[in-house]
């Protein structure tokens, strides 16, 4: 079957599993770039990074039922912007994918390496909305660009995902390049590992040398080294070696080291001590979940930087911030969703009434203001049949600790209170404590099916 054809039948299949504005608004902006090996690039009509995000986040495993049915296959999906694609080279690297070897990239390469930042335009110190729960990450962040291996090095960074991590990361970028002529390299450490692991892996023993000195000629002949996704080197014996070798090389010489995190230092179990005793000579910084008036005015911006063609009344911006969770591109890509809306069904103006059907599913149920950790707790104590002073106690026993976990997770998800106000309230623990349970209780909800229904249950008693 041609691409043509296993993407006109993707489409009348999944046409059936979801909402015409789903449909319509999404999915037909997509579009099968490339099938082999089992392998599939499914790629955007235009760079709606948002858009895509959306996918990935939502439907990724429909969309890989549905492609697997009809190749007969099991299909390696992969997600990429439309600008991410180099057709000259057809390595794509953003999403890790090289269809030709690192040993052809690197023989290619040998004579003149080109740093390719890759940084995304649009994120800048100027487009980032600053409050509470972001502004000492927004002034460290520019303190460094603005003097990159002077002030902070390294500069470690760290939040969930969606709250302007990446962001400033690339924000940071964008400034040195912006601003001075120094050679900056932004690299997940995913593909940091997989560089290093074909050169590894490399079968010819005579020209080994050579690809491994083309690979730290990359990473260590730089001025400014951005390291995202740090967490991926966890469990990776030898890159985590490679990696602290080339972190003091590039240290003792000065040179500006920007590491993000999905977690803090203290957090990693598997990370060398060596490594994580690097990462604490500099700064190490923290986003906490935007708090209302951040959602509030991260949606106007939304609609102000892209010139929309979209007014909300006050009501439509709260329900918005109230119920769209503290994911940040959640909350973009709900007022894309509304840009979308009003312009398919061609409506004058979006209502509440409008704003609610449109994003149904953006959100669960209602979570208003009203939400705080207090009432958490005791909703969590009285389901599970203990007093609350229990969970915010010292008590270890199993069922108190699973049901002071929920407490943190549910407190983190429903609530715009900070990591370190949550676990202060939760009988003074730290904010380390509250990101564990929280990641706990996440990846349990992945195959825990009588979790899934105790937290649903909860969710619609803190609710009412």
């Amino acid at each position: 079957m041609t691409n043509d054809i296993i993407w006109e039948k993707f489409l009348s299949i999944i046409q059936k599993e979801v909402s015409p504005i789903t449909f319509n608004c999404i999915i037909k902006q997509l579009k099968l770039y490339s099938y082999n090996n089992s392998k599939m690039i499914i790629t955007t009509s235009e760079n709606n990074e948002l858009l895509l995000e959306k996918v990935k986040q939502n439907y990724s495993n429909l969309i890989e039922n549905i492609m697997n049915e009809i190749t007969q296959d099991s299909c390696e999906i992969h997600y990429l912007l439309k600008n991410e694609i180099n057709d000259s080279t057809n390595i794509i690297e953003n999403n890790n994918i090289q269809t030709k070897n690192f040993e052809e990239t690197l023989e290619n390469d040998l004579s003149n390496y080109k740093y390719n930042s890759n940084f995304i335009s649009k994120y800048t110190f100027d487009t980032f909305v600053v409050g509470e729960s972001n502004k000492l990450a927004y002034g460290t962040a520019k303190a460094v660009a603005q003097n990159p291996g002077k002030l902070y090095n390294p500069y470690f960074i760290y939040s969930n995902s969606g709250l302007g991590k990446t962001h400033l990361m690339h924000a940071i970028g964008n400034y040195i390049v912006t601003h001075s002529d120094k050679r900056v390299l932004y690299i997940t450490a995913e593909q940091f590992s997989n560089d290093y692991i074909s050169i590894v892996n490399t079968k010819n023993s005579n020209s080994n040398i050579s690809y491994l000195e083309a690979f730290r000629e990359k990473y260590r002949n730089v001025d400014v080294l951005m390291i995202d996704d740090i967490q991926f080197l966890e469990k990776k014996e030898k890159s985590q070696v490679e990696f602290t070798n080339t972190f003091n090389e590039l240290y003792y010489n000065e040179k500006q080291i920007i590491i993000a995190s999905d977690k803090s230092i203290e957090d990693y179990k598997y990370l060398e001590d060596r490594l994580k005793t690097r990462f604490r000579w500099g700064l190490t910084e923290s986003i906490s979940p935007p708090e209302l008036e951040l959602k509030k005015n991260i949606i106007k911006n939304k609609i102000m930087v892209n010139n929309f063609d979209l007014y909300l009344d006050d009501s439509i911006i709260d329900y918005i911030a109230n119920n769209c969770g503290s994911d940040i591109r959640n909350i973009e890509n709900s007022v894309t969703r509304l840009v979308a809306y009003k312009s398919i069904f061609n409506l004058d103006e979006i209502t509440l009434g409008i704003a609610k059907e449109a994003l149904n599913e953006y959100t669960d149920k209602p979570m208003y203001k009203t939400n705080s950790v207090e009432k958490i707790i005791d909703v969590v104590a009285k389901f599970y049949g203990i007093d609350s002073s229990m969970i915010k106690g010292k008590m270890k026993k199993k069922n108190i600790a699973d049901a002071r976990a929920i407490t943190m997770y549910l407190s983190r998800i429903l609530t715009t209170e900070s990591l370190q106000r949550i676990g202060l309230l939760i009988g003074g623990r730290d904010h380390s404590t509250v990101i564990y349970s929280y990641e706990k209780i996440s990846n349990e909800l992945k195959t825990n099916i009588k979790l899934q229904e105790e937290i649903r249950l909860l969710k619609n008693k803190i609710s009412e």
